[in-house]
């Protein structure tokens, strides 16, 4: 089966006053018709700058080194710019991390639904206006034809990012990136916006990569994990071998950092130390200066991301046998 989507050893780099940013460092992953992929990770760990490179929002200071990136085989890197914007629209489309940044504040939320329809679709105003409030029904809003007309300062913080949703799901896309869909939100929000993507997947046959540091989340929704860091994938595999059976240091440290794998009372568990500056990435395994098994070879060569013979997952660490 080919892959709906496939990134080939994908490398960004970004130049600053600093020095140059290493965002990503050769990440590959693929993702089938209908899968879900979580990309985890602290923050600063690169996951947000890996989809941004799909959707070919990258800042100019960006360089995307190396690499490529396939959708149902067709290299989106090298794509004219009409046939990308049709790409970007309507193929795939994002949910971002903060609506109320991302929603025009002046414009009412109904405009912003159809805009795409209308651009994309070649929908008429009022068929765009109908499509918009099927589509605000569809991720629960109440009184949807009635909320066509209201600013997003009019709608609350879930109503927001569910309104986001609406925007994403406009052109019916094969593939939805969300990026940290539900920071912020109270937790009965959260579930009702992650029980939406997940139905929206199985009924539509939609691919979904999910962006987010919350390993709770991730292991309830998807079925594939990346785990991210500074600029790498250390770990890869379905969901239940990485988070029943970890295999890298760094996840296994995520794992346990989790407030309900703890007895009452306890002391939170913290992987010592801190993420290195992506401007001054430590030789060999980055994570070596954080890690209690690290050995010699740890500091001198960047371990290969390769599947272990004790686990079910692929995982880069000299160490895991």
């Amino acid at each position: 089966m080919e892959s709906l989507l496939n990134v080939q050893n994908l490398t960004v780099r970004f130049d600053t006053l600093e020095g140059t940013v290493h965002a990503v460092n050769g990440i590959s992953y693929t993702l089938n018709e209908g899968e879900t992929l979580g990309i985890v990770g602290e923050s600063g760990s690169g996951k947000s700058v890996t989809v941004r490179s799909i959707m070919g929002i990258l800042p100019d200071r960006s360089t995307v080194a190396t690499g490529q990136i396939l959708f149902e085989g067709i290299d989106v890197t090298a794509l004219p710019r009409e046939r990308a914007r049709h790409f970007w629209g309507v193929d795939v489309a994002m949910i971002f991390q903060d609506p109320m940044t991302s929603l025009n504040p002046v414009l009412t939320v109904g405009f912003q639904i159809k805009e795409p329809l209308k651009l994309h679709m070649g929908m008429s105003d009022e068929e765009a206006t109908k499509r918009a409030a099927e589509l605000l029904e569809l991720v629960n809003i109440p009184e949807a034809e009635s909320r066509l007309s209201d600013y997003p300062h009019q709608f609350s913080g879930g109503m927001r990012q569910r309104a986001m949703v609406a925007i994403a799901l406009a052109c019916n896309p094969t593939l939805l990136i969300a990026d940290e869909p539900t920071t912020a939100l109270d937790v009965t929000i959260q579930a009702e916006i992650m029980d939406l993507l997940q139905e929206l997947c199985e009924s539509d046959k939609m691919g979904l990569i999910l962006i987010t540091h919350d390993l709770g989340v991730v292991s309830q929704v998807t079925e594939n994990i990346a785990v991210m860091y500074a600029g790498k994938i250390v770990e890869i595999g379905s969901t239940q071998a990485v988070i029943h059976d970890p295999a890298h240091p760094y996840t296994k440290g995520l794992i346990k950092a989790l407030p309900g794998s703890l007895q009452p009372g306890s002391r939170l568990n913290q992987i010592p130390g801190m993420m290195p500056t992506l401007t001054d990435i430590p030789p060999g395994c980055s994570f070596h200066p954080r890690c209690n098994i690290s050995g010699t070879v740890c500091r001198m060569e960047v371990p290969a991301l390769l599947s272990k013979k004790d686990y079910k997952s692929m995982t880069a660490c000299h160490m895991v046998k």
